[in-house]
Protein backbone atom coordinates (compact mmCIF):
# COMPACT_ATOMS: atom_id res chain seq x y z
CA UNK A 1 0.00 0.00 0.00
CA UNK A 2 2.90 2.53 0.67
CA UNK A 3 4.28 1.86 -2.52
CA UNK A 4 1.19 2.43 -4.48
CA UNK A 5 0.86 6.04 -2.43
CA UNK A 6 4.19 6.58 -3.29
CA UNK A 7 3.86 6.27 -6.37
CA UNK A 8 0.55 8.54 -6.51
CA UNK A 9 2.34 10.95 -4.72
CA UNK A 10 5.10 10.97 -7.05
CA UNK A 11 3.06 11.33 -10.49
CA UNK A 12 0.75 13.90 -8.79
CA UNK A 13 3.45 15.82 -8.19
CA UNK A 14 5.71 15.11 -11.02
CA UNK A 15 2.05 16.04 -13.32
CA UNK A 16 1.70 19.54 -11.35
CA UNK A 17 5.57 20.39 -12.15
CA UNK A 18 5.06 19.63 -15.77
CA UNK A 19 1.83 21.88 -16.42
CA UNK A 20 3.69 24.39 -14.15
CA UNK A 21 6.76 24.53 -16.25
CA UNK A 22 4.98 24.43 -19.21
CA UNK A 23 2.88 27.65 -18.19
CA UNK A 24 6.65 29.32 -17.88
CA UNK A 25 8.38 28.00 -20.76
CA UNK A 26 5.83 27.26 -23.44
CA UNK A 27 2.09 28.85 -22.77
CA UNK A 28 3.25 32.10 -21.69
CA UNK A 29 5.97 32.91 -24.35
CA UNK A 30 3.21 31.84 -27.23
CA UNK A 31 0.63 33.81 -25.43
CA UNK A 32 3.23 36.77 -25.62
CA UNK A 33 4.14 36.53 -28.89
CA UNK A 34 0.18 36.82 -30.10
CA UNK A 35 -0.48 40.12 -32.00
CA UNK A 36 -2.59 42.57 -30.26
CA UNK A 37 -4.31 42.14 -27.20
CA UNK A 38 -4.49 38.38 -28.10
CA UNK A 39 -1.90 37.22 -25.73
CA UNK A 40 -3.17 39.59 -22.22
CA UNK A 41 -6.40 37.81 -23.21
CA UNK A 42 -4.99 34.42 -22.93
CA UNK A 43 -3.81 34.96 -19.73
CA UNK A 44 -6.50 35.95 -18.40
CA UNK A 45 -8.41 33.07 -19.72
CA UNK A 46 -5.16 31.20 -18.55
CA UNK A 47 -5.38 32.72 -14.76
CA UNK A 48 -9.15 31.85 -14.88
CA UNK A 49 -9.06 28.29 -15.72
CA UNK A 50 -5.61 27.14 -13.72
CA UNK A 51 -6.66 29.64 -11.11
CA UNK A 52 -9.13 27.26 -10.46
CA UNK A 53 -7.61 24.19 -10.72
CA UNK A 54 -4.08 24.31 -9.42
CA UNK A 55 -4.87 25.46 -5.69
CA UNK A 56 -6.89 22.13 -5.21
CA UNK A 57 -3.51 20.47 -6.52
CA UNK A 58 -1.32 21.77 -4.40
CA UNK A 59 -2.69 20.77 -1.48
CA UNK A 60 -4.06 17.63 -2.75
CA UNK A 61 -0.57 17.11 -2.97
CA UNK A 62 1.06 18.30 -0.39
CA UNK A 63 -1.72 15.94 1.83
CA UNK A 64 -0.15 13.15 -0.12
CA UNK A 65 3.27 14.15 0.88
CA UNK A 66 2.17 14.60 4.46
CA UNK A 67 0.59 11.01 4.12
CA UNK A 68 3.82 9.20 2.77
CA UNK A 69 5.71 11.05 5.61
CA UNK A 70 3.19 9.21 8.12
CA UNK A 71 2.78 6.31 6.72
CA UNK A 72 6.29 5.72 6.02
CA UNK A 73 8.48 7.34 8.50
CA UNK A 74 10.32 3.86 9.34
CA UNK A 75 12.28 4.51 5.63
CA UNK A 76 15.36 5.98 5.14
CA UNK A 77 13.60 8.22 2.94
CA UNK A 78 11.13 10.00 5.04
CA UNK A 79 13.60 13.05 5.64
CA UNK A 80 13.80 13.69 2.28
CA UNK A 81 9.85 13.38 1.67
CA UNK A 82 9.43 15.95 4.75
CA UNK A 83 11.75 18.13 2.82
CA UNK A 84 9.60 18.03 -0.13
CA UNK A 85 6.79 18.72 1.83
CA UNK A 86 8.15 21.44 3.33
CA UNK A 87 9.27 22.72 -0.21
CA UNK A 88 5.90 22.44 -1.42
CA UNK A 89 4.51 24.47 1.95
CA UNK A 90 6.43 27.47 0.73
CA UNK A 91 5.42 26.82 -2.68
CA UNK A 92 1.46 27.36 -1.20
CA UNK A 93 2.91 30.16 0.88
CA UNK A 94 4.52 31.54 -2.47
CA UNK A 95 1.15 31.41 -4.23
CA UNK A 96 -1.32 32.91 -1.60
CA UNK A 97 1.31 36.13 -0.59
CA UNK A 98 2.79 37.04 -4.40
CA UNK A 99 1.17 35.24 -7.34
CA UNK A 100 -2.43 34.65 -6.44
CA UNK A 101 -3.31 38.71 -5.98
CA UNK A 102 -1.71 39.58 -9.51
CA UNK A 103 -3.43 36.68 -10.98
CA UNK A 104 -6.91 37.84 -9.29
CA UNK A 105 -6.82 41.11 -10.85
CA UNK A 106 -5.19 39.76 -14.75
CA UNK A 107 -8.03 37.08 -14.87
CA UNK A 108 -10.65 40.14 -14.71
CA UNK A 109 -8.42 42.23 -17.26
CA UNK A 110 -9.74 43.29 -21.09
CA UNK A 111 -8.29 45.53 -23.00
CA UNK A 112 -10.96 47.59 -21.70
CA UNK A 113 -10.61 47.99 -18.66
CA UNK A 114 -6.62 46.86 -17.94
CA UNK A 115 -4.26 49.16 -16.05
CA UNK A 116 -1.66 51.11 -17.27
CA UNK A 117 0.93 49.06 -15.41
CA UNK A 118 -0.35 45.92 -16.57
CA UNK A 119 2.96 44.27 -18.62
CA UNK A 120 4.73 45.09 -15.68
CA UNK A 121 2.29 43.23 -13.55
CA UNK A 122 2.74 40.01 -16.07
CA UNK A 123 6.06 40.11 -15.93
CA UNK A 124 6.16 40.24 -12.04
CA UNK A 125 4.09 37.49 -11.94
CA UNK A 126 6.16 35.92 -14.21
CA UNK A 127 9.36 36.24 -12.09
CA UNK A 128 7.26 35.11 -9.00
CA UNK A 129 6.39 31.84 -10.92
CA UNK A 130 9.89 30.49 -12.06
CA UNK A 131 10.69 31.09 -8.45
CA UNK A 132 7.78 28.98 -7.44
CA UNK A 133 8.53 26.50 -10.56
CA UNK A 134 12.23 25.78 -9.06
CA UNK A 135 10.67 25.19 -5.20
CA UNK A 136 8.33 22.64 -6.60
CA UNK A 137 10.81 20.68 -9.55
CA UNK A 138 12.81 20.70 -5.59
CA UNK A 139 10.24 19.21 -4.16
CA UNK A 140 9.64 16.56 -7.13
CA UNK A 141 13.48 15.68 -7.21
CA UNK A 142 12.85 14.98 -3.55
CA UNK A 143 10.64 12.32 -3.54
CA UNK A 144 12.16 10.70 -6.45
CA UNK A 145 15.07 10.64 -4.64
CA UNK A 146 13.39 9.22 -1.41
CA UNK A 147 11.98 6.39 -3.56
CA UNK A 148 15.27 4.97 -4.25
Amino acid sequence: MLNALQVLTTVAVGLMVGVEFSVSFVVNPILDALPGDSGQLGRAHGGRMLGAVMPVWYVASLVLVAIWAVTGRQDQGTGLVVAAGALLILSVVMSLLLLVPINNRNKTWTPENRPADWKEQVKRWDRFHYARVAVIIGAFTLLVTALV
